[in-house]
């Protein structure tokens, strides 16, 4: 292959690639097209370093030449890649056979080091397969691609690592509200329940059986209410390290949302729920306790949030599963915390302060729902209302 040399122009075009590009993936790939018929290789190889291990991991390759019909057999400058890394230091390999040997197992190796202030991220390798050898011209090239390209790797993990504190910042921040949280959800019924017990055990004072009942009924209710938190608590950390039992079965749903809404209406009997299922129903396979679950704090949530409204749960038949929308038509939720309303511990800040919440239904239903090989999201408008669907498979 007869190549042109590299001129000026052509590493100003390299450096504006570099510029422009959205990614280093994407900058490499638009490189090494421009440079071929300046520089000739067969395969380009990008590894990473692992700062703990030491290891290094591919991170890009790609076969433009000679070698590409047989990827599987030809070389891929792994000893090459893993001698630059520990040195830091260039390093060409040179084949000893003679030409009569095929040329797939005579491979010219060039392996730079990537590296920015003195840290070491990786290697680039580019292999050719025969001839011709690598001049000093393509080799300081090669040296000025790996500084560009070395810019890019390390704007990208200083990215990635950007977003990984700022994803922990906001565990944190969750966290802290959650603490917070669960201080007064515990606080509340435990106030309840001891004022209560501690009035009607006074000596000085006698209640009559109404009021004793009252008091009673108090108590009953907060407990449930702090037995529901503690149940959300368990559930929340056995979803999340994976330790949850499901008990796959197959399931008729609107059998579990019906058998739901008679509850529901034991303990909200003012909640209309309208319930419109595709006949014959879809059945699908999953945990019928862990997706009425679901569905009941689906139902709570409206209850809670958008009290009065009528609430509607469409099941419709969609291919390989079925889909479950439950509809409210109360506040919404406002765009900006749409986002976050399944993660761990969200509460709506702006919301009510007399809505009792602990930041854990909606983490729970969406695990649940994930571990069902399933889907779950939400649609909402400001002063509309909510559509929160699930989608689940018939088959696991």
């Amino acid at each position: 292959m007869q190549t042109s040399p590299l001129t000026f122009e052509d590493l100003y075009k390299v450096n504006q690639i570099v510029v422009q590009a959205k990614g280093w993936k994407s900058a490499v790939d638009e490189i090494a097209r421009f440079i071929r018929p300046h520089f000739i290789f067969d395969n380009l190889v990008i590894y990473f370093i692992d700062p703990n291990t030491k290891h290094i991991d591919t991170a890009y390759a790609r076969a433009m030449g000679r070698g590409k019909k047989a990827e599987a057999d030809v070389s891929w400058g792994e000893t090459v890649a893993a001698q630059v890394c520990n040195s830091g230091q260039m390093k060409l390999i040179e084949p000893d056979e003679p030409m009569t040997i095929d040329r797939l197992r005579r491979p010219y190796i060039l392996g730079v080091p990537l590296s920015r202030k003195k840290n070491i991220l990786g290697t680039i390798i580019f292999i050719r397969f025969g001839s011709p050898p690598f001049t000093e011209d393509q080799i300081e090239f090669a040296q000025f691609m790996a500084g560009e390209i070395s810019l890019l790797i390390d704007d990208d993990l200083r990215s990635e690592r950007l977003d990984e504190l700022e994803a922990q910042h906001h565990i944190f921040r969750l966290q802290e509200d959650f603490m917070s949280t669960l201080s007064h959800e515990i606080r509340t019924p435990l106030g309840f329940i001891k004022g209560y017990t501690t009035t009607l055990l006074r000596p000085d004072t006698s209640w009559d059986a109404h009021t004793q009942r009252e008091f009673l009924q108090i108590v009953d209710n907060e407990t449930d209410r702090l037995q529901e938190l503690i149940d959300d608590l368990l559930d929340s950390a056995r979803l999340q390290s994976g330790r949850m039992q499901m008990n796959f079965q197959v399931v008729r749903l609107d059998a579990v949302i019906n058998d739901l809404i008679m509850r529901m209406h034991l303990h909200q009997p003012d909640m209309v729920i309208n319930l419109d299922c595709d006949q014959p129903l879809n059945l699908i396979e999953g945990d019928p306790v862990r997706l009425a679950q679901v569905l009941q704090n689906l139902l709570n949530n409206a209850a809670k949030y958008a009290p009065g409204s009528e609430v509607w749960v469409n099941i419709r038949n969609i291919e390989n599963g079925a889909q479950i929308d439950v509809i409210d038509h109360g506040p919404g939720i406002p765009p900006q915390y749409v986002p976050y309303i399944f993660d761990r511990f969200f509460r709506n800040p702006e919301q009510a302060p007399n809505v009792h919440g602990n930041g854990l239904g909606l983490f729970i239903c969406k695990q649940i729902i994930e571990a069902h090989q399933g889907d779950i999201s939400v649609k909402s408008t400001p002063g509309v209302g909510s559509t929160f669907t699930v989608f689940l498979r018939d088959h696991i």
